[in-house]
């Protein structure tokens, strides 16, 4: 299969594009940063400029005959109380974890509706199905991709092209130092702090990277789709079916609790 990752230079990205290289799967990994690997090809991309998206496609197809793949992971998460939050950080943050995978979506449907198959895998988050405590606007851009995953689903179907949302659960990468972090009020900072901390954690005590390659793999052989699948420490996964059951006010209760906030 010919297939194409954003977000390859590091965490999550990387080790996809290197395991289904090792898998003898003709890989393309787009990135800002060119990285050299044995196992992946780099198209060096900045997936928020839309001419630099097209080219990229156009390289691929200049030496392949199909796209049998898109799995869009590049994205940033974005800390920081909602009231403190700036327009252009907001901006920034929806900008790639959204429009940048519209383009990677709207580049490479030609080909697949050509070829009349295609598989397009959205990575998004738990995280996405509620409002996390000083994540609401990552809460809010991984959402608003699942929605589009939704829609978009209706609209390719008669291509014989599937997509789906893969929600991650916390994942061991270096994700903090690429976090977009807003200056904190002092009306929040005590709290911020004690949240920041417990995030941290939850990402080094998250699950490794390998494991998210070996289950997207399987996912990849799988003959059809759900909009959603989900991935994770069972602690995290649960959270979702239990917003769907539980009253708001109750769900809230045990969220505070989770995330030292009672």
């Amino acid at each position: 299969m010919t297939i194409l990752i954003t977000g390859t230079s590091a965490g999550i990205g990387f080790t996809l594009a290197e395991y289904l290289g090792k898998k003898g799967h003709t890989v393309f990994g787009l990135s800002r940063k060119n990285i050299d690997s044995p196992y992946f090809t780099t198209i060096p991309t900045d997936i928020t400029n839309n001419t630099q998206v097209q080219n990229a496609i156009a390289k691929v197809l200049s030496t392949e005959k199909r796209i049998d793949v898109l799995i869009n992971n590049a994205g940033m998460g974005m800390v920081g109380a909602v009231e403190d939050s700036l327009q252009e950080e907001i901006l920034q943050l929806f900008n790639l974890n959204l429009v940048g995978s519209v383009q990677m979506m709207s580049a490479v449907l030609p080909k697949m509706r050509e070829q009349k198959m295609g598989k397009i895998i959205n990575i998004s988050s738990i995280g996405s199905e509620m409002g996390l405590p000083f994540r609401g606007f990552y809460s809010a851009s991984k959402s608003a991709l699942d929605k589009v995953t939704e829609a978009i689903r209706y609209e390719v179907s008669p291509w014989n092209i599937q997509v789906c949302a893969l929600h991650l659960g916390d994942i061991k990468t270096n994700i903090a130092d690429n976090r977009v972090k807003t200056k904190v009020s002092e009306p929040y900072q005590s709290t911020f702090n004690q949240v920041y901390s417990l995030m941290n954690t939850h990402v080094q005590d998250g699950t490794e990277p390998l494991e998210v390659a070996e289950y997207l793999e399987k996912l990849l052989a799988k003959k059809s789709w759900k909009a959603h699948f989900y991935f994770g420490k069972f602690g995290q996964r649960i959270g979702v079916p239990l917003k769907w059951i539980l009253p708001q006010n109750f769900y809230e209760s045990l969220m505070k609790k989770y995330n030292k906030l009672d």
